[in-house]
């Protein structure tokens, strides 16, 4: 029976009560309590039990309807905080909201020791907002870039980071802004700006920007394969000298070294860079050994391997052997260790 069946019943049978008692001409009948007399018609005093039953039970039903209504309203609070808190997870955030119902706390410690993924590429739930933030999340791991502010990413979460190297990937004038400024960027970014801005722009540009860059030996080859591409905006041997320095090259990085300029540049140029840099560096020395080789000169080679120990530049002196006798060889097949 539903409340209000219920309230208009209960008026009428206590409204008949009444009626049919007072129909009967019963008199009055007086009550005393704490010395004050109350003198009502019997009629009333036989509906009084019915009256204050009815009372007690409207308090109980409207207080346990409330108690409802506020339990209901915790629950719907969880549930918003359920779909926050998975939110934040999808967003690598962490969640601060707080659970009021014992089942909703529990869960929510369960659930963040987890992390989420989308699983069907056509997710759909009935939160509008979480759809969108979940398309979103799928065009960032796509490669897409998207708007940070609409999303709230933290910026220092692995979707962020992405986020930012797809931006990079789309957005070459981004990435050069990226090498003005590496100490904003994850080394990541850094490098990945960089790797876009060497395929893209002119040695111009990328002279203008690499000194922000902490170079590695990897990255450095990439450098030196876009100078050599491009010697005529090319490097200075006094440039190139500063880098192989601070990098360390070993005699195999050299070597590679030589084999990247020696295609590209004039004779008198790499002869010239590679003499350099043995003067300064003796790790350079069997890199401009080769080159010398390279170019048939002979002579040069001998006044430098003549002199030196018995167990130098041994590969060298064999090379020599075998061009005395006659004999041709492979120079790109020569291991000089």
């Amino acid at each position: 029976m539903g409340f209000k069946k219920y309230v208009v019943f209960s008026v009428l049978f206590i409204v008949a009560v009444y009626g049919y008692a007072f129909s009967l001409e019963l008199g009055r009948y007086t009550v005393t309590v704490l010395e004050i007399n109350f003198n009502l018609p019997v009629a009333v005093w036989m509906i009084a039990p019915l009256v204050l039953l009815f009372v007690a039970t409207i308090g109980h039903i409207l207080f346990y309807g409330m108690l409802n209504v506020f339990r209901q309203r915790a629950v719907n609070k969880d549930q918003e905080s359920m779909i926050a808190l998975i939110k934040s997870n999808l967003l690598g955030k962490t969640n601060s909201r707080r659970f009021k119902s014992k089942g909703f706390k529990n869960l929510s410690k369960i659930l963040s020791q987890f992390d989420f993924s989308v699983k069907d590429s056509t997710f759909s739930s009935p939160d509008e907002e979480l759809n969108n933030l979940v398309a979103s999340i799928q065009d960032i791991r796509s490669g897409k870039h998207v708007n940070v502010k609409s999303l709230k990413l933290s910026e220092v979460s692995e979707l962020a980071n992405l986020n930012l190297i797809n931006k990079v990937d789309e957005q070459i004038d981004f990435a050069v802004d990226v090498l003005k400024k590496t100490e904003n960027y994850a080394p990541n970014v850094v490098r990945k700006a960089f790797d876009n801005v060497l395929e893209q722009k002119s040695m111009t540009t990328v002279k203008k920007l690499y000194k922000n860059i902490k170079l590695d030996k990897e990255l450095a080859k990439k450098l030196f394969e876009k100078d050599a591409a491009n010697n005529e905006f090319g490097f200075t041997t006094e440039e190139i000298l500063k880098i192989v320095k601070e990098l360390k090259y070993t005699n195999e990085d050299y070597l590679s070294l030589a084999k990247n300029y020696e295609s590209i540049l004039q004779p008198d140029q790499i002869i010239a860079l590679f003499e350099r840099l043995s003067s300064e560096l003796e790790d350079a020395m069997p890199a401009y050994l080769h080159v010398l080789f390279e170019y048939e000169m002979i002579d040069k080679v001998r006044e430098i391997v003549a002199p030196s120990a018995e167990g130098e530049y041994t590969a060298f002196k064999a090379l020599l052997d075998l061009k005395d006798a006659g004999k041709h060889f492979d120079l790109e097949s020569i291991s000089y260790k």
